[in-house]
């Protein structure tokens, strides 16, 4: 029994209460504890992750306790290579937020305090850790649902002029598919009999096809509501919009990606059957995604709505990658869960930089910034060629990953997935049209009037960027240690699934 997983998620929820209880007025005070304590889970998560053996037991430092005795459910938490590495994004990610949102609370338009602020970034850090954490089914759903809250009141109370419309629409959505998995769930255990929630012990309960695919379908429109794909997706563009940047970081980098993980840890292990049966849908879904994305975001003139759009392209990469079901494709997809938080995060950083300082989300707006800003200009440029996938970028071996995997997948036997991956690499065209042409008309040109004022980046505002660039970069040239971890976990996902893992696997993941 271990305790690092109980410590990671206690460590946040303890944060954000001592926060909520500082005295009026303590505004600098919660920003710097907020940090801190993020720093303290980075730094136990890093060591935690050090411990981590990936030949080992698939879930490792697990920890069980009974929760509901009657009904068999635990507090059950353990992490495979998987659940380890969106850990990990999450954990990144979160102190990174905290230091570019170091004024996104103090408008005089927020609804609650700069304390509150904060404290829900660390309820939602918490909530994160939780729902990639849990191997309890139900504990999952509450994870699922209990993220909601601090995500709807950080846009509902400190974002744009549209706020209350973005939150609710968030929330409504999202409501709507967690009532179908909490349906799903029931169903599951009540169904399998076997007066338990726990993950690994439902796996291979349920038998029968058709009740495999009704069950299917419930975990999988609730996934593909939070992923988003289309066309569940409405709700994305109008939620990063209307968001604080931080927020937005969160949101996309990481509340999102729960659904492309449930779908590759749930949809496809306790109802084998029903996913080879829906894998047709889940490609045609993914790569209408896929180009629709890429093609709506070209025609964007709002910064953030243009970033959630090629969100919404990626989001359809990972699900193509995950119901591709080879290692290759499905490894790619894991690796491009954490890649585009990364991508995707400072895309939205830099824009949210630029928006502080112009007051304004429109493109047209902006003009010549690279000449007044240039440290600024550079990290949105070099955030926007890791959205297009430039090679030597971390989202470039993902998305390669990803293609190639589903090129070469033998999983059904036809030329299906083929058909797809080719389709799916127009994008790719697309996405040097939207990112380079947002590029052109904010950073380069004569430089507009109301630009001719903008600052560069401070020091605060360098320490946010610089990581994130090393992880881009890094990544882009050895993405090795994240593959190390991630493989056995594909591994044994396709072992559930029965589905034979090609040769090439591990010669295209370790490349």
């Amino acid at each position: 029994m271990s305790l690092w997983l109980p410590l990671l998620i206690a460590v946040p929820v303890v944060g954000a209460v001592l926060v909520a209880l500082l005295p009026k007025g303590s505004d600098t005070l919660a920003k710097w504890l907020t940090l801190a304590v993020t720093l303290v889970v980075l730094a136990l998560t890093l060591v935690m992750a050090f411990q981590f053996k990936p030949g080992g037991d698939r879930f490792q430092f697990v920890f069980e306790r009974d929760w509901i005795p009657a009904f068999g459910v635990k507090f059950g938490l353990g992490v495979d290579g998987i659940a380890l590495v969106l850990i990990a994004l999450s954990v990144v990610l979160t102190p990174i937020v905290v230091a570019a949102s170091w004024h996104d609370a103090d408008s005089p338009h927020a609804k609650y305090s700069v304390k509150t602020y904060f404290a829900l970034i660390l309820a939602l850090e918490a909530m994160m850790i939780g729902v990639f954490a849990a191997t309890d089914i139900f504990l999952f759903y509450v994870f699922f649902e209990a993220m909601l809250i601090p995500m709807y009141f950080m846009i509902g109370s400190y974002g744009g002029a549209q706020r209350s419309y973005a939150a609710i629409k968030f929330l409504l959505y999202s409501l709507f598919g967690g009532l179908l998995m909490l349906v799903a769930v029931i169903a599951l255990y009540v169904v399998a009999g076997k007066n338990t929630f726990m993950f690994p012990q439902l796996v291979g309960a349920i038998q029968d096809p058709t009740t495999q695919k009704w069950l299917f379908a419930g975990f999988f429109i609730a996934f593909a509501i939070k992923a988003p794909l289309v066309p569940f997706h409405t709700w994305l563009p109008d939620a990063a919009a209307q968001a604080p940047a931080g927020a937005a970081v969160l949101l996309v980098g990481v509340l999102d990606k729960v659904g492309t993980f449930g779908m590759l840890r749930f949809c496809l292990e306790l109802f084998p059957d029903a996913s080879k049966f829906f894998t047709p849908l889940a490609i045609v879904l993914s790569v209408v995604g896929i180009i629709y994305g890429a093609i709506v975001a070209i025609g964007q003139t709002d910064m953030k709505r243009l970033i959630a759009y090629t969100s919404i392209s990626h989001f359809g990469f990972i699900a193509m990658g995950v119901f591709a079901m080879s290692q290759v494709a499905q490894s790619g997809a894991t690796l491009y869960m954490v890649n585009h938080g990364f991508a995707t995060g400072m895309l939205f950083l830099a824009a949210g930089f630029l928006i502080a300082r112009r007051g304004s989300p429109y493109i047209a707006d902006y003009s010549g910034a690279q000449k007044v800003a240039p440290l600024l200009a550079g990290s949105f440029f070099i955030a926007g060629l890791a959205g297009l996938s430039l090679p030597g970028l971390s989202s470039f071996v993902s998305e390669f990953m990803v293609m190639i995997g589903t090129y070469s997948s033998a999983a059904f036997g036809s030329g299906a997935l083929t058909v797809a991956a080719v389709i799916a690499a127009t994008a790719v065209i697309l996405a040097a049209v939207y990112i380079l042409w947002m590029v052109q008309r904010v950073l380069h040109g004569p430089t507009a009037e109301s630009v001719s004022g903008m600052t560069d980046l401070s020091g605060r505002e360098k320490w946010v960027v610089a990581p994130l660039i090393a992880l881009i970069i890094g990544f882009g040239f050895f993405p090795k240690p994240l593959l190390d971890i991630i493989n056995p976990a594909v591994d044994h996902t396709l072992t559930n699934v029965k589905v034979d893992n090609p040769a090439v696997a591990e010669k295209g993941a370790g490349q």
